[in-house]
């Protein structure tokens, strides 16, 4: 079985820092140029999730081997106003984005001319409506083709008019500038809205960049910040600031350096982790835990997942055959500082097929194929 990773496709304008972003955050080398379309080919790096939980483990069990979770971030070259219509490198990287669980969408809010701004000044207002215009024309098009189809199979086929009737009434809100995230849908229209690929329905983390002198409280300092708050207030998204020049000097650092560098410009934690922590939130993650002498690992799965499909994250076969899973909280475990000593206290549960799983569950799964 493959396992899928969280996968975040990096957008915005040219030269708002996403492919400097990039290359911090994955220590991948993609290409990094004062010019537009520098990033020809989405680039893609894994990123390790940060969890001080499995190295907590590991003094327990001495495994051989630690696997954290992982996520994709892929680097999309910048878009352009008209990139829906095939302007800069056009439709070719709004198909990237149909991939990706989730946009991060990068937006400039940091002044000064040394480094070209595509529109020759920094407005985060005009800058975010210019991608999710690109995303919205790209969508319609979309839309409007699939429509066509549907119109042509209609006779007798209720399935069809339910979702021609969807899809004609996405396809008039997106017409007025409304994204596809931020349609009202009941939880019929939710199942069908999801077999339809729109780039204007990904969650979207808002990442603005901004000075490293306005890092600490970007709220209080940054006026594009607050412009840029002010204009997505009324999304369901999450919004970070992140400096990407600052992020790459991070990358270069060992832990303690990175700590105390942290420490000198007045923030607790990197661009990286505010990242991963607002993804993980954004999208309704939480992570479960496997822990043994072979290896100790993290795995990501969505709220509510119940423990068949959390087995099933491991390998199908762990589903297929699911017997009962072995679970014991995470701060339950450490406190008693082995599993022997868990169980002695009556902390190890034995769990059938409609468990919920939990944050931070350490859990042994028993399966029959």
């Amino acid at each position: 079985m493959v396992l899928k990773n969280m996968k975040l496709g990096i957008v915005g304008l040219p030269n708002v820092g996403k492919s400097t972003l990039f290359n911090a955050l994955t220590k991948a080398g993609a290409e990094s140029a004062n010019y537009a379309f520098c990033t020809i080919d989405p680039n893609v790096g894994v990123v390790a999730v940060p969890d001080e939980r499995l190295n907590r483990l590991a003094e327990i069990y001495k495994p051989n081997k630690v696997i954290p979770a992982v996520i994709e971030f892929v680097d999309i070259a910048g878009l352009v106003r008209g990139a829906s219509q095939g302007e800069g490198l056009g439709n070719k990287f709004l198909s990237h984005i149909r991939e990706v669980d989730a946009i991060v969408h990068v937006v400039r809010c940091f002044g000064g001319s040394e480094i070209i701004h595509v529109e020759e000044s920094t407005d985060p207002r005009r800058d975010v409506d210019t991608i999710n215009t690109e995303l919205i024309l790209s969508d319609i098009e979309m839309v409007e083709r699939r429509i066509d189809r549907l119109k042509k199979q209609l006779k007798g086929d209720s399935k069809a008019a339910a979702e021609l009737e969807l899809l004609e009434r996405i396809v008039k809100l997106l017409g007025e500038g409304i994204p596809a995230r931020l349609i009202q849908l009941d939880e019929n229209e939710r199942e069908i809205f999801a077999s339809v690929p729109l780039l204007s329905g990904k969650p979207v983390i808002y990442c603005a960049n901004v000075a490293e002198s306005d890092l600490a409280k970007p709220d209080e300092e940054n006026e594009y910040f607050k412009a840029l708050v002010d204009a997505v207030s009324g999304e369901n998204a999450e919004i970070i600031s992140i400096s990407a020049d600052i992020e790459a000097q991070i990358a270069e650092l060992d832990e303690e350096e990175q700590r105390l560098f942290m420490q000198d410009l007045g923030v607790n934690e990197s661009g990286l982790d505010k990242l991963i922590r607002s993804s993980y939130r954004l999208l309704g993650l939480i992570s479960f835990l496997t822990a043994g002498q072979p290896e100790v690992r993290a795995w990501t799965i969505k709220k509510g997942t119940k423990a068949p499909g959390a087995a099933g994250k491991i390998h199908s076969d762990f589903e297929r055959g699911f017997i009962r899973a072995e679970v014991v909280a995470y701060n339950d475990l450490m406190e008693k500082g082995s599993i022997a000593n868990a169980k002695e206290a009556g902390m190890v549960r034995s769990e059938g097929k409609d468990y919920v799983m939990k944050d931070g569950d350490v859990v042994l799964f028993r399966f029959n194929v």
